[in-house]
């Protein structure tokens, strides 16, 4: 499935493509609703360059044994 966010959202949001997927991607992960791993994975960042920016945002990791082993399989 694939989202389609249109050039008018990104131009009323003041943000760049990349800016808004990462605020999607921080708000689904603060309501936990995707992993460390898949978030890191789906702005293009290193798992420790997101958490570094987790960190920065005031956002605690939260950081389970599932977790651990998607992290683990996407490798």
């Amino acid at each position: 499935m694939s989202l389609v966010i249109t050039d008018d959202l990104v131009r009323a949001s003041g943000l760049s493509e990349r800016e808004l997927l990462l605020e999607i991607l921080l708000m689904l992960f603060r309501q936990d609703k995707i992993s460390l791993g898949k978030a890191s994975e789906l702005i293009g960042m290193y798992r420790l360059q997101f958490q570094k920016l987790l960190a920065d945002q005031g956002i605690c990791v939260h950081y389970d044994v599932e977790e651990f082993q998607e992290d683990l399989n996407t490798f």
